[in-house]
């Protein structure tokens, strides 16, 4: 939406076209007029709920994952098809991996180039799961589904006409993979006016966690919090709060966030009043790729935030003193107290970072890059 809606603040005709489903959902009444006046809106319902039988018939009669078989649609591709017969496009950007199976239609209808946002490497997020998995039949499934999608993954490369990754390392990945395309790597950008610190006290000492929850290295991480740092945390510091909020929670981890006495929230009305009212962010994560947006956004409200190496992955960071890494559970119990024990060292890093964020991360001087990298292929 922030590339979106900068491109036509810039004067291009934007269409933008919405696979809803069942866990992403939009109501187009309620977007912002700033949004819906300036871009052309289309939805398609599309249900992409996991399901045993189609699941058993993919797992033996197919190669492809699951999980990507899964956003294959006749009525996205015929509402695609509509919009592009209907408008002469110059670029048409496919938001992440599970849209590239639609560039033979696009190649049939359009002469426009094709540029594939990578979101991040998707085999890497589900070879970690793998990894993790403790259960036999769960781990040789999930190894299955990570063969198929690093496959799939490794099928796509040049398919597209310009490759527009978010961090260095995915791109580093997909050069590794063959890519022989133009790339122009374009960090996850804010809108700074949306995303800014108010003149609010934070709760202090407080400590807060808020992404979602359905995605898998989150859960991993907030569970290793849990278990390993929380625990010896909340008994040298029992007054500390730590509050969790993020949507769509499987029962088993609602379950352990329900029973670990902390002050789960579930999906919170608004975002920024949330974090603006907690003070200490952390960010615990392993695995993945791509880039953080949650990590940039509490920066641009002065967050002080604690997260791992792979957690600020992306993140120019160094030499600021903008944000606290740990990679054990050890170096987050020590950072946590020494940001909680310390208010002035907590301001310092939080002010830091929304300096940082303001200079590195504005969404209008990332976008004006990208669209002279698009000007650069598709005219002359």
């Amino acid at each position: 939406m922030n590339l979106a809606n900068e491109f036509s603040a810039r004067g291009h005709e934007v269409t933008l076209l919405a696979m809803l489903t069942p866990k992403h959902q939009l109501d187009l009444s309620s977007v912002p007029d700033m949004f819906s006046n300036k871009i052309t809106f289309s939805t398609v319902r599309v249900d992409t709920t996991p399901a045993i039988i189609p699941m058993v018939v993919n797992l033996l009669f197919s190669r492809k994952p699951y999980i990507a078989q899964r956003f294959i649609s006749q009525a996205f591709e015929k509402k695609l098809t509509e919009i592009i017969t209907s408008t002469d496009f110059d670029i048409i950007q496919l938001e992440g991996l599970y849209l590239v199976p639609y560039i033979p239609a696009i190649r049939k209808l359009s002469n426009a180039k094709i540029a594939f946002r990578a979101h991040n490497i998707e085999f890497k997020i589900w070879k970690r799961q793998r990894d993790q998995t403790k259960n036999l039949i769960k781990k040789a499934y999930i190894h299955i589904l990570y063969s198929r999608l690093k496959r799939f993954e490794k099928s796509i490369i040049n398919t597209y006409d310009l490759l527009v990754p978010i961090t260095d390392r995915d791109n580093n990945i997909f050069s590794k993979l063959g890519n022989r395309k133009p790339v122009h790597i374009v960090p996850a950008g804010i809108n700074i006016k949306a995303w800014h610190a108010k003149k609010t006290d934070p709760e202090y000492p407080s400590v807060f966690f808020i992404g979602s929850l359905d995605w898998i290295p989150n859960q991993e991480g907030l569970t290793w919090f849990l278990d390993h740092v929380w625990m010896p945390v909340k008994k040298k510091h029992p007054k500390w709060p730590f509050y969790v909020a993020g949507r769509n929670a499987p029962r088993w981890l609602e379950k352990k966030l329900l029973q670990s006495k902390i002050d789960y929230l579930g999906e919170v009305n608004d975002a920024n009043i949330f974090m603006e009212s907690k003070a200490l962010m952390v960010v615990p994560l392993f695995s993945g790729s791509g880039m953080r947006v949650k990590i940039i956004e509490g920066m641009a409200m002065n967050k002080t935030i604690v997260t791992t190496g792979m957690g600020a992955e992306g993140i120019d960071f160094k030499g600021h003193n903008c944000i606290a890494i740990a990679n054990s559970a050890e170096e987050f119990i020590i950072t946590m107290e020494k940001l909680l024990d310390n208010r002035s060292i907590f301001q310092e890093i939080g002010e830091n970072a929304g300096k940082f964020v303001r200079e590195k991360y504005d969404n209008k001087k990332i976008v004006a890059g990208l669209l002279n990298f698009y000007i650069q292929y598709t005219t002359g």
